[in-house]
């Protein structure tokens, strides 16, 4: 599908969802408590079976944290950005959609060690690349008084 099919089709079976044409991909905006069986969705539904993440980013927003995830479907060669928000940015929980896309297993664990996100139901949420107790460098609030980093 084009961009502009996928926003047509996506405005249409996802009445909840907020979408708009981005500047490269179609985007969907879902709710925290959708986002798991919107990839559901996004997966098993064959005109989309977007089967792939390939890129998964945490941002931390004022108010709360974002996850942008960028899926793929290797078969029908399109792609969409879908986006969530934390209801809470000093304790974020979302839920895990590594049992949906495996590639977002280590991505996920990537977003929990450097902004402290956690992820519901992640069958390995533990630090990927620092130390217990390290904090979280992409914090805008982190402050590491010992070797004199300041956000």
């Amino acid at each position: 599908m084009t961009k502009e099919e996928l926003i047509s089709y996506l405005t249409g079976n996802f009445p909840e969802a907020e979408v708009k044409s981005g500047a490269q991909y179609a985007e969907m905006t879902v709710k925290a408590s959708d986002l798991h069986e919107t990839a559901v969705q996004l997966k098993d539904t064959a005109e989309l079976s977007f089967d792939y993440v390939f890129c998964l980013t945490g941002v931390d927003y004022a108010e709360n944290m974002g996850i942008i995830y960028h899926i793929e479907s290797v078969e029908h060669r399109h792609t969409i950005v879908l986006k969530v928000r934390t209801a809470d940015r000093l304790n974020p929980v979302i839920d895990t959609v590594s049992d949906v896309w495996i590639t977002a297993k280590y991505h996920e664990r990537e977003a929990y060690d450097l902004l402290g996100i956690h992820f519901n139901n992640h069958t390995d949420l533990r630090r990927l690349f620092l130390e217990d107790g390290w904090g979280f460098p992409l914090r805008k609030d982190y402050v590491d008084e010992i070797r004199i980093v300041e956000r």
